[in-house]
């Protein structure tokens, strides 16, 4: 089963019915994204790539971006979405880690990419901008509007997504057509899609949630997706008079609540906000339901296999959970023997999908790694830490590994810290992430300066940081001291730097 396919059996008969809406007053129909979507499927075809070969983009959300994404899953090739934010540096490792067939940048980017396509032995570079603009749009608009989509086993890959670990080195999670195509149908049930259904789409398409989990709920529902560039919370406002669902990060909902305009008349339309990615503050769960009449559905899924739990359509949504075990998914909380905790008691969260559809396929070119991270009776470790309450509501508590989410963006501190260490006049450092109102956790790092080392500031680290590192990843604040406090084994106390911090 290819997963398009999928998709494309839920269109609308009347092909003329609306699928992306955008800014600028464009409209792209459900037979346009057909036959859009055919010529960049030809296009990799004709370009020589073969089923199984990965495609990267770095590139800006557009509409054409997202063809792009069909056209591959119709080729039978394998998407590899890259943050725009990465850094030449990022993007190499990853470059020479997937060895895709074809890489597509930003066109002003181009150059840099050719060089780096040059570097890493990689035959073809295209440009794709935002606007439609760039080498890869032009030459699929030449290609033919028909194209029979690849046939692809269930445990084909579709997608590799990048998720970095506490060793500091990024791991490609493998996502079958089976994992995306399983999750898709769950979450269009569990979530209610309906005919009229709109959905207001104002996250990023380089990650699970704004690329799978919202589109492929629209398209399987064959809604309109009003197609915004990124989160903007008035503009938000206005287009929610014409929408039914939005889904976001916790950012989005306390930006929302910072617009004077966000009442229960706003927000009239809407039938379901939607939030995940980060931790959900209890205030902002209370004063959003107070000023919208709307309760927020929070949910806990990651990359390596998409949504695990969620919060009910019908009934509580209870706050401070992400609810419980999505349908054809088992999640559970155990002792470090991986034996199950009772009700109430916190332990390491596992999960595990029937036929393996809820969970990835393992992590690329790391077989030690993935069997590392699989129980013998299959669960997944996925390294957050939490309870069941009596009413089998799951709730997130910690993480056991060092894992920052920053406005919705996964940040291990290995990186930075290695990044701060090789910097002049700096001994050490610590990475951590404290509370922040806006962006549920600020990266913040705490460094201890060599002797002679006086002049290093604060300024310093964060101006030499930005030009090495995604900017998500630069600390929103620097702190010195004399020694980080470490236990009998030498380890760093991060804990009680959370704690002294934390003000």
């Amino acid at each position: 089963m290819n997963l398009y396919g999928l998709l494309a059996s839920r269109f609308p008969a009347e092909g003329e019915a609306p699928c992306l809406i955008l800014p600028d007053g464009r409209r792209l129909s459900y037979a346009e994204l057909e036959s859009q979507s055919a010529r960049y499927g030809a296009l990799l075809v004709e370009a020589g790539l073969k089923p199984g070969d990965r495609v990267a983009a770095q590139v800006e959300k557009s509409a054409e971006a997202l063809l792009l994404y069909l056209g591959c899953l119709r080729a039978g090739c394998v998407f590899l979405p890259l943050n725009p934010a990465y850094t030449r540096g990022e993007v190499v490792y990853f470059l020479n880690d997937a060895k895709p067939g074809l890489f597509v940048c930003a066109p002003e980017r181009l150059e840099e990419a050719q060089e780096l396509a040059w570097a890493c032995r990689l035959p073809l570079v295209h440009d794709l901008g935002a606007r439609g603009e760039g080498s890869l749009a032009a030459a699929a608009a030449q290609m033919p509007a028909r194209f029979a989509t690849v046939e692809r086993a269930d445990g084909d890959l579709a997608s590799i997504v990048y998720t970095s670990g506490t060793t500091g080195r990024s791991k490609g999670a493998m996502l079958t057509h089976r994992n995306l195509a399983a999750n898709a149908r769950v979450l269009h049930r569990y979530w209610g899609f309906r005919p009229g259904d709109v959905l207001l789409h104002m996250l990023p398409t380089f990650h699970v949630h704004g690329l799978f989990v919202a589109t492929h709920c629209a398209l399987l529902n064959g809604s309109p997706v009003l197609f915004e560039p990124k989160f903007d919370a008035a503009r938000a406002l206005r287009l929610m008079r014409a929408a039914t669902v939005f889904m976001g990060v916790p950012t989005y909902y306390v930006r929302l609540l910072q617009e004077k305009g966000l009442t229960r008349e706003a927000v009239a339309h809407m039938r379901l906000f939607i939030s995940g990615s980060a931790p959900l503050l209890p205030e902002t769960f209370a004063e959003f339901r107070e000023r919208t009449g709307h309760t927020l559905l929070e949910r806990y899924g990651m990359t390596e296999g998409g949504m695990f739990t969620s919060n009910p359509l019908e009934g509580e949504r209870r706050i401070g959970t992400v609810g419980f075990p999505l349908p054809g998914t088992e999640v559970r909380v155990v002792d470090d023997l991986d034996k199950p905790r009772p009700a109430g008691e916190i332990g390491h969260i596992q999960v595990r999908g029937q036929n393996s559809s809820s969970v990835f396929a393992g992590y690329w070119q790391l077989p030690d790694k993935t069997k590392e991270e699989f129980t013998p009776d299959g669960f997944f470790r996925t390294g957050d830490m939490g309870r069941f309450d009596a009413e089998g509501y799951l709730a997130i508590v910690g993480r056991n590994k060092d894992l920052i989410i920053t406005g919705g963006l996964n940040v291990y501190p290995k990186e930075i810290e290695e990044a701060i260490d090789a910097l002049p006049g700096v001994a050490e450092s610590a990475v951590i992430g404290l509370p922040h109102p806006d962006f549920g956790e600020a990266v913040t790092a705490v460094v201890v300066r060599r002797q002679g080392g006086e002049g290093v500031s604060a300024e310093d680290i964060i101006a030499e940081l930005k030009g090495r590192i995604a900017g998500f990843k630069v600390p929103k604040a620097v702190h010195f001291v004399d020694d980080l406090p470490r236990n009998a084994m030498g380890k760093v106390q991060k804990n009680l730097l959370r704690q002294r911090f934390a003000g």
